[in-house]
């Protein structure tokens, strides 16, 4: 009687490469972006003018480890 309660159990069905591949790439392609912002986002390599991006990171930019000074 116990197995015919464990073969009726669920099982999630699995997600199919092709579906899953185009979320990666755009989820690394976000992480990309937000480790330029936090980690390059000024000087030279600056895409926004002025110092907002830099002083709205710049807590975090200590935090994970990035020299700023």
């Amino acid at each position: 009687m116990n197995d015919a309660i464990l073969d009726s159990v669920a099982l999630p069905a699995p997600i199919p490469l092709k579906e899953l591949l185009p979320w990666l790439v755009f989820g690394g392609l976000l992480l990309l972006l937000v480790l330029y912002f936090v980690g390059a986002e000024q000087g030279a390599t600056s895409l926004v003018p002025g110092m907002y991006v830099h002083e709205f990171v710049h807590d975090g930019r200590h935090l994970l480890g990035f020299p700023c000074h």
